[in-house]
Order: C-alpha cells, then structure tokens, then sequence
C-alpha cells in the first residue's frame, strides 16, 4: 500500500499506532516580545529586531509571533539582562559589554579593547569555542545567547577638538560605550556610560567633550557632526563587536525542536544582514559627513600604544580574580594569537594594497 493511501485510510490515530509519523504536525501558537537596548531611529541596531521578528512568522508559517520594543516601553535601554533573566520579556537584543559592571565576562561576547575583528568573532563562535563558552556563561544568569550581528571595525568617535597626543586626550570626559571606559580611564580619560539616544544632548550641553557610538550610518543620523565635528578613528575598543540576541533559558527550553531551530537560523540571517548593511552603508555616509563638515584625524600613536599596554595589564588583572573571565579570555586570546598570524599574511596586506589604489 502506498503510504499517502495508507494516512487516508487509517487516519492520525491509526497511523500514530502503527508507528508512522506524519510529515507535518500542528506547533502551538506563540506571542514573545522582545526588548532592546537600541533606540527605534536606529534602522541597524534596532531594526535587526525587526527583520528577525518577521523572519520567524515567516518559518513558522505566522505561529510565532514577536513584538518589538525600544528602550522605556517596556524596560530601561541598560535593563535587558535583568529582564530576561527574571522572565519579564521572553527575548532582548543588546551589545553585551553594556554589563560589564556585572561581570566583565559579559564583554567577551561582544567586544574588548583591541579584540577580534568581525570575521574573526564569528570564527571564534562558530569554528572555534566561542558559543559553546559563553553559552555556558549566559547559563549562570538563566538566559541562551545567539549572535545576532556585528557593525565591524567602528570609528573612533566625535571631539569638540583634535587629539594630538596622548597628553590632550588625559581629562576628556568620553562617552565610550562598555568595555573600553575601563581603558580610558587607565590612560587619563573620564568614561561616560550614556544610551545612544541621550548622547546628543549631552554633546550639545558640554556635559560631555566627545562621544563615540558605531560609525558614519548611525553617526549621522544621530546629528552629532553638528556639535562635535572632529571624527577620530580607528575605534580601537570595538574592531568586531557583536550584538547578541538573549532568550529566557526556561522559556527556550520548553520550545519545540523546530522553533529553537527557527531562533537560530533567524539569528544567523540576522547576523549577515548587519554586517552587510553596515559594509553598504557607511561608505557613503562617510562621504556625506565630510561634506557637513567633519573632519576626520587618527588617534596618536602614544595613545595608541598606551591603550594597547593597558588593555593587555588589565585583562591579566582580571584573570587573576574572575574565573568565568579566565576561562573564556585565555581561549579568546589563543584564538586571537592565530588568527592575526593568518589575517596579517593575507587579509591585511590585500587590503593595504588595494586601499593604497586609485580605482
């Protein structure tokens, strides 16, 4: 008997007794909301909530349905870990060095000073021991991460005035986001931990003398050529950060199979389509910065080295007292050692080249 005849005839539960599994079975219907750290002008880092929100009502054929929220409609922009942990919303998307103050293990997830690099973070995840290493991290606080994006390598941020040593950078207050405060302090800077959607303001208000945020997209819609028009780089804190998405362990356990699969194919689009729209977009939103008046200059070297040294002492003071950090650093840092030993003979002399041309 042809198995289409046999289902017709036998009916579901005649074929569940004879040990043939239907092909298509119902899942329950599922209304997650989902909380992030980024304002809704932000069509990048925001709008990734969005596209994977209308990535899983496509796989799941409109079964599982998300809504998204800007920082204050449900939670405050710094408040997602907490959120997910307790249960309050199902589902947050933020960079994780925002917690930091928690536990410095969170950045690793993200991005530290003089880190990995975009290609080299999703190596690290993917190939290397990455994911399985923070996920067991993110375990301790009831919560399972997925990359979700990463902007690249960012700029250095916005000055009311040119750094042209390491001397003029020392009492600068600098809004610098996670991570790399801990570093400007080390070398004479005043770190300011402020949302995205507040940094204007505090540009406009002197409360701040520069501010950093991703890069020219987002730079410039969030306007602050206007009142900081000296535009440094590299930003030396952030060569690849990643923006995670964070799911209530509990609620993504009771999950069938075919939803958590879902979750992470919607997060692996996700990711690319960042990194592609961050690579489209900035070139041409660079252009049109310097059009408005901003005037780009390198970090000095002095800065540049004294960042590096203190970077490298403190994640050595970290070890030595944070054995979720260890674990994971001392991995993170093999995986780092390697993989600038291959980028430095191909990757970064190819584009040296190529960026040295007049095409």
């Amino acid at each position: 008997m042809e198995r289409r005849s046999f289902v017709q005839g036998a009916g579901i539960a005649g074929v569940l007794a004879a040990g043939v599994a239907p092909a298509v079975h119902a899942q329950a219907t599922l209304r997650w909301r989902l909380t992030s750290s980024f304002p809704k002008s932000l069509d990048t880092l925001f709008g990734v909530n969005d596209v994977f929100a209308a990535k899983m009502k496509e796989m799941s054929g409109g079964k599982f349905t998300i809504t998204t929220h800007p920082p204050g409609e449900l939670v405050p922009a710094f408040g997602t870990i907490d959120a997910v942990k307790d249960g309050t919303v199902e589902m947050a998307n933020t960079a994780p060095y925002y917690y930091f103050g928690k536990d410095p293990t969170f950045a690793l997830s993200c991005a530290i000073p003089f880190g990995l690099n975009a290609r080299q973070m999703a190596a690290w995840y993917y190939e290397g021991n990455g994911l399985k290493l923070t996920r067991d991290f993110y375990r301790t606080y009831n919560i399972v991460n997925f990359p979700m994006g990463n902007t690249g390598a960012q700029m250095g941020g916005w000055f009311r005035k040119e750094i042209k040593s390491l001397a003029e950078f020392k009492g600068v207050k600098f809004r610098v986001g996670g991570f790399g405060g801990k570093v400007v302090e080390r070398i004479g800077g005043v770190p300011q931990n402020i949302p995205g959607g507040e940094i204007y303001q505090a540009l406009e208000k002197g409360t701040i003398d520069a501010a950093e945020w991703v890069g020219p997209y987002d730079d410039q819609k969030l306007g602050f050529v206007k009142v900081a028009p000296f535009y440094a780089y590299p930003g030396w804190w952030e060569g690849g950060p990643g923006i995670e998405l964070h799911v209530n362990a509990k609620a993504y356990d009771a999950l069938p199979a075919e939803y958590k699969a879902m979750i992470e194919s919607a997060c692996a689009y996700c990711h690319m389509d960042m990194v592609g729209k961050y690579d489209g977009k900035n070139a041409q939103s660079l252009k049109q910065l310097v059009g408005a008046g901003a005037k780009l200059f390198p970090f000095p070297k002095d800065l540049m080295d004294a960042a590096f040294k203190e970077a490298m002492a403190l994640y050595s003071e970290i070890s030595a007292t944070n054995a979720a950090w260890k674990k994971i650093y001392d991995d993170y840092s093999a995986f780092r050692r390697d993989s600038n030993l291959w980028f430095r003979y191909t990757e970064a002399t190819f584009d040296d080249f190529m960026q040295r041309q007049r095409l």
